[in-house]
């Protein structure tokens, strides 16, 4: 399989942390919240007072693997953090920065959205990794609109035929 095609949701790639923690294979890390899709958890490097990491259980390289047809994935994973942050008192989504390290500025090869608050408190030292609008960081609007703008294959074509029925 090409590496930057999706796997399946089983554990995908024992070697990678965040299937581990997906598929709750790894004892150190506590889940915050989980769906039949979706992990979110902590940073282990929290560059806010609220760092948090969305997963999907399935093992996707990258946001640069994605396709058109992955647009409500990203949707989803913007929500489930949103909501996550909520859980935890959070009230302002104003301050709130949600994003996506693009390779080869990715520290795992599994996707992930970093969901941080209040942004007005990211670390200065770390303020660098998750500036909006860099080639390092794209936030999670800036995405979708990519992917709005990518061809959709045969199979999501034919896909969307069938719906229209």
């Amino acid at each position: 399989m090409a590496r930057n095609e999706s796997k399946s949701s089983e554990i995908a790639d024992e070697s990678c942390i965040f299937c581990l923690i997906a598929h709750n294979r790894d004892e150190e890390t506590t889940v915050l919240k989980k769906d039949k899709e979706l992990v979110c958890f902590k940073d282990i490097y929290p560059a806010a007072p609220h760092h948090y990491l969305v997963i999907p259980t399935e093992h996707i390289i990258s946001c640069k693997s994605l396709k058109r047809g992955n647009i409500g994935l990203v949707e989803r994973m913007a929500n489930f953090g949103k909501q996550v942050l909520r859980d935890q008192g959070i009230t302002d989504m104003e301050d709130v920065r949600l994003g996506f390290h693009q390779p080869p500025f990715t520290s795992v090869d599994h996707l992930h959205l970093h969901v941080l608050a209040p942004a007005s408190k990211i670390s200065t030292s770390m303020d660098y990794k998750f500036t909006p609008g860099t080639d390092r960081f794209i936030t999670e609007e800036y995405l979708r609109k990519r992917l709005e703008k990518v061809r959709p294959n045969v199979c999501e074509m034919i896909g969307q035929f069938f719906e229209l029925k």
